[in-house]
């Protein structure tokens, strides 16, 4: 993959991750990822994608140096 789109492809999913994480309502709503999210395994899922978008901005970064 190329090292910009992997840096771009990590920035998105891990502001994706975030902003859903962060803007759900807290309580009255079906789909509420932030207290869901806690409840799954802590947030297993938000930190899957996050963890992914860390990885590819590393392989990212790491590609910059070659």
């Amino acid at each position: 993959m190329n090292k910009w789109a992997e840096i771009l492809v990590g920035l998105i999913l891990i502001a994706a991750a975030i902003l859903v994480w962060g803007f759900s309502p807290q309580w009255g709503s079906f789909w509420n990822f932030g207290n869901a999210a806690w409840e799954f395994f802590k947030g297993g899922l938000i930190w899957f994608v996050i963890l992914i978008g860390l990885l590819f901005l590393m392989l990212g970064i790491s590609d910059l140096k070659e």
